[in-house]
Order: C-alpha cells, then sequence, then structure tokens
C-alpha cells in the first residue's frame, strides 16, 4: 500500500497544545483509496524539524508530505510558497531565535508547494470549510519545515510531493484570547479533505 505522511508540530511558545498533532492522533493509520496515512509529531524546532521528517521520508517512501501548524488566523491556509529564510519573532522550544539566516546556502530562494493547491482550495469552499490560498508561511518553523522538505526533494530528485497547511487555534486555546478558532473537529475534516484531494491529483 501507498503512504502519504502528514506531520503536526508540538505545542510551542506560551501554547500547552497544538491542533495539529491533535489531528494526528486521529488520522493516524487511516486509509483512502488504497493510501495509508502515516503520521509524524515533529519538534517546534529549527533544524530537528527537518532532520526527523527526512529520516520519516527516507523510511517510508510516501507519495507525498503534508505537513501541518497552527496559525492565528482564522481560516485554514493553503500555502503555496516556502522561503529559504529563518527569522523568529519567538524563541523555538530550544530556545533558538534566528534572524535573517538563511535555511541553506546553497539552497534555492523559495520553493513552490508541489501539492494542489488550487484543487485543495476548492474543496474546502466546496465543503463548507473557511479556507484561502496563502502566499506566505512565515518565517518560523512552519515555514522552514515547508522549505526544508521541500529543499530535500528538489536535491534528491524524488518524485514526491510536498507542501504545507495551516490550521486555526482551537476554541479552548482562546478563551482568554481575542483570537479566532476552530473547532477540532473541523479541522480534522479539513485535513483529511487535503488528503484526499491530494490523492485524486496523484492519480
Amino acid at each position: 500500500m501507498k503512504n502519504i505522511l502528514v506531520t503536526g508540530f508540538d505545542p510551542y511558545g506560551k501554547n500547552d497544545d497544538n491542533p495539529a498533532c491533535r489531528v494526528l492522533e486521529i488520522i493516524d493509520g487511516s486509509e483512502f483509496d488504497g493510501y495509508k496515512i502515516e503520521t509524524l509529531k515533529v519538534p517546534t524546532v529549527y533544524y530537528r524539524s527537518i532532520e526527523k521528517t527526512v529520516k520519516k521520508i527516507v523510511e517510508i517512501n510516501p507519495e507525498a508530505v503534508i505537513s501541518v501548524g497552527m496559525s492565528q488566523r482564522k481560516k485554514i491556509s493553503v500555502e503555496r510558497v516556502g522561503v529559504n529564510i529563518n527569522d523568529a519573532r519567538i524563541p523555538d522550544n530550544e530556545g533558538q531565535q534566528p534572524k535573517d539566516e538563511l535555511i541553506d546556502e546553497e539552497g534555492e530562494t523559495a520553493y513552490f508547494s508541489t501539492l494542489p493547491v488550487r484543487e485543495i482550495y476548492d474543496s474546502l469552499i466546496e465543503e463548507g470549510i473557511p479556507a484561502h490560498i496563502s502566499n506566505t508561511a512565515g518565517t518560523f518553523v512552519c515555514n522552514h519545515l515547508m522549505y526544508g522538505v521541500l529543499n530535500h526533494i528538489n536535491k534528491n530528485e524524488l518524485d514526491i510531493k510536498a507542501g504545507f497547511i495551516h490550521v486555526p487555534m482551537m476554541p479552548e486555546q482562546t478563551l482568554d484570547k481575542d483570537k479566532p478558532s476552530m473547532c477540532l473537529d473541523l479541522t480534522v475534516k479539513a485535513v483529511e479533505i487535503v488528503v484526499k484531494t491530494t490523492i485524486e491529483n496523484l492519480e
């Protein structure tokens, strides 16, 4: 059976939870149209996040890698591009806070997602899930991982699709904050749609 790898970050900063890793617990091992969903919880840490994901890619040779991270946005963000820069507003989970540093000094300036971005967006909207196509994944570890995975795939000439999805915070995370949120059930449904749409376009 072919594999789809879905990664999600652990909690970071002042957050004691992360919908990205909560989604993994629910969808791990699911099967869609002959594809098995393999999941990987990754640390919100520069470079270690890439290293752990690349190790899993080598292990299972997935057809696609869908990375998921949390944002303070109100919609599902289908990311279009990852850029070659680390520039952290807050420290990662090991206290690193790089400024204006290249992820890979020999890497390309940026990589476009090779997931079917427009089709994913259309599928989410058709299901009534708030979504948009985003042209910036930021400069924190989310963008770092998106760029790092695409960089690995490009440098090794692998036939693997990859990209990144940002999901909103959960309601219980925003009770004392003026921040948008999305219930976990809807976030899980959104990620499942991303997986299914990706598979449909692989075929």
